[in-house]
């Protein structure tokens, strides 16, 4: 879906490897309970299913690892499992704080094209509430922290933080599914937004935040659900 006028021009996304499109359609059929805890993943058997090759199934579920969705056996198939509560809260935490130092320093260094273009991304996601895609509104929503990240001019942070989102990402996507969450979502980066445009460091870091927290917390509400 394009924006209007001066907005419509296309925002190029990342393409995915094979690799992270099997470990996210795997990381959603685990958290929506498709596949039990303790039940086995046979590399064969994703492979034929998705008509791939072992190699990029073996990939995705050493990335599935590091979410805690995955054991890895020595000599044999790895198992589904589930983080503990700790794991998980430790994740969100860390998360919170990079995307937290992320906000604050892109409130003081981005630059006006920088700004514009978070802008132009963010109205996109409202475009988005409409449709009430959740898959949709996830890969554009990628792109919003991605921006955030660029735009601290920070490269090591920028990594670190990536790093730990590839871990939490399962549970992201997971809260979008959420009945009205899409447009809570909205409304919490307009915070984040708005707090980057007028340049307040203090202010787009605590809005940003609050935001993982809430991620944290709606994920918890949507494992009560399923």
């Amino acid at each position: 879906m394009d924006l209007p006028g001066a907005e419509a021009q296309e925002i190029a996304w990342p393409r995915k490897t094979r690799s992270e499109e099997l470990r996210l359609q795997l990381a959603d059929e685990i958290v929506r309970g498709v596949y039990a805890p303790g039940a086995p993943l046979d590399e064969t058997r994703i492979a034929n299913r998705f008509s791939v090759s072992r190699t990029p199934v073996r990939e995705a579920i050493r990335l599935l690892a590091a979410s805690g969705l995955v054991e890895v056996r020595a000599h044999r198939a790895a198992v589904v499992a589930r983080p503990d509560a700790g794991q998980l809260a430790g994740m969100f935490e860390a998360m919170a704080e990079l995307e937290a130092l992320c906000a604050g320093f892109a409130a003081e260094r981005m630059t006006a094209t920088e700004r514009q273009g978070l802008e132009d991304i963010h109205e996109k996601l409202r475009v988005l509430i409409q449709s009430g895609d959740p898959q949709q509104y996830h890969e554009v929503n990628e792109a919003f922290h991605n921006a955030i990240y660029d735009g601290a001019h920070n490269a090591y942070l920028a990594e670190m933080t990536l790093s730990t989102r590839s871990r939490v990402q399962p549970f992201r996507r997971a809260q979008f599914r959420n009945l009205g969450r899409l447009a809570k979502s909205h409304v919490e980066h307009d915070r984040v937004v708005e707090a980057i445009m007028r340049g307040e460091r203090a202010v787009a870091a605590s809005a940003m935040g609050a935001h993982i927290v809430t991620v944290r917390e709606e994920y918890e509400h949507y494992t009560e659900t399923i």
